[in-house]
């Protein structure tokens, strides 16, 4: 049988869809749509393998409505148009539901394909369900975000994934002519990297490449018959977490020898561009912060600079930017801070704004005291006079600890010169 085992076991309805209770749960944000029948245009985002595919097709299902598929991999603005076409035809008998168009990798599609699908959508001639690995803030332009839902698919848990397993062992016509036993899964969920596609295509390698039909499935024998098969790098496995890990661990350690190795171990496998430099975006203002934050202009500069030239030059700005962040003093302070101030709003409230540096551009204002006993900071000598800026009930709380290097150790003497015991470290 040519057909891929986790093409075979596809679920065809929800009952039989797996994990992703946050969507299609009795409260999830898609069961109030699927129980109307009124479907919004949405993206779909997660990690391969999380069901993204099968979803979109079981919404079409038991929605009753046409369903047509592009690959963004293979299709141009021309197949776009022509399924739009298509869509447009069809949505005479369906006058209350209009076709769902699935975009499979819909971060792969350019400005001016994404471009094509806006009238579309925003006729109501289709609905469209894109999937994408990829944060759609990113890869997906704003006209057309804007027009959708954004659903976060989740990892499946590694219960979800045995149950996976034992359902196709039971269930799948070829695999249940066999008397297996799955005694141990763990190397085949290591092995997947959380991907259930890959993860029911490689049992299905494990069991048809035995003879006999008592099959004990064991960790050994999975790592014998399927590591030996696994890439050096999977850009959308468990590969790509733990280089993208090593990668971020060794700028954020200082060392910019590991640094650029895992970074041409990403180029070599062939990692988006994008993808790395976003990373390094965010390390340096998670990790470098205000001990430079020189490094958070190189960052972005550099994902600028990436995103206009491309592979394969771009690795060598790729490179610079790795070595001047693995290189740099390093701070986590700012993103202490505001970890601390967030889990502060959420104990604390919606606390009022104090009187005095509330906003009064009204005469009632300035009645009820809005802007009161402000000092413009301007006025004053070395442009600083005390205040307090915080509610009441949380003043004085201090958020933000400067780091132990050059820059930060500055900035504490600073701190505490103009507040005194207040900014005291």
């Amino acid at each position: 049988m040519s057909t891929p085992l986790a093409e075979r076991i596809r679920p065809t309805t929800l009952k039989d869809y797996l994990s992703q209770h946050h969507l299609i749960g009795p409260n999830g944000a898609l069961s109030s749509q699927l129980s109307s029948g009124m479907i919004s245009s949405m993206i779909f985002w997660g990690p391969p393998g999380t069901g993204k595919t099968t979803l979109a097709n079981i919404i079409a299902h038991e929605s009753e409505r046409p369903f047509y598929t592009l690959s963004a991999v293979d299709s141009g603005v021309a197949a776009v148009r022509e399924v739009i076409q298509k869509a447009k035809k069809s949505d005479g008998l369906f006058s209350t539901k209009n076709p769902i168009l699935f975009i499979d990798e819909i971060h792969r599609f350019s400005k001016s394909q994404q471009d094509s699908l806006l009238g579309a959508v925003e006729k109501g001639w289709i609905t469209l369900i894109g999937a994408t690995t990829e944060n759609p803030s990113f890869e997906v332009i704003p006209a057309l975000l804007s027009r959708c839902q954004v659903y976060i698919l989740k990892a499946f848990s590694k219960e979800d994934l045995e149950t996976l397993l034992k359902r196709a062992i039971e269930k799948d016509g070829l695999l249940s002519q066999k008397k297996v036993q799955l005694k141990e899964t763990e190397a085949l969920i290591r092995l997947s990297g959380g991907d259930a596609r890959k993860l029911l295509n490689m049992l299905e390698l494990v069991i048809l490449s035995e003879e006999g039909e008592k099959i004990t499935v064991t960790n050994d024998m999975v790592s014998q018959k399927v590591q030996k098969n696994t890439v050096l790098y999977d850009k959308t496995g468990e590969q790509h977490y733990d280089i993208i890990s090593a990668f971020i661990k060794s700028i954020r350690g200082s060392d910019p020898n590991a640094a650029v190795y895992w970074l041409a171990r990403m180029i070599e496998g062939g990692e988006d561009v994008k993808f790395i430099a976003r990373r390094l975006v965010i390390l340096a203002s998670e990790d470098i912060g205000m001990a430079n934050p020189t490094a958070l202009v190189l960052a972005n500069t550099t994902f600028q600079a990436v995103n206009t030239i491309g592979y394969p030059e771009a690795r060598i700005i790729l490179s610079q930017c790795a070595v001047y962040l693995a290189t740099s003093a390093k701070s986590n302070a700012s993103y202490k801070a505001i970890k601390e101030a967030q889990q502060l709003v959420k104990q604390t409230g919606d606390l009022s704004v104090p009187l005095s540096i509330r906003n009064a551009p009204t005469k009632l204002m300035k009645e009820l005291g809005y802007g009161k006993d402000y000092q413009y900071a301007h006025d004053f000598e070395g442009n600083f006079v005390p205040h307090e800026f915080l509610p009441e009930e949380i003043k004085g709380t201090k958020l933000y600890n400067p780091g132990n290097n050059q820059r930060e150790n500055s900035l504490r003497s600073y701190l505490s010169k103009l507040w005194g015991e207040k900014y005291k470290y």
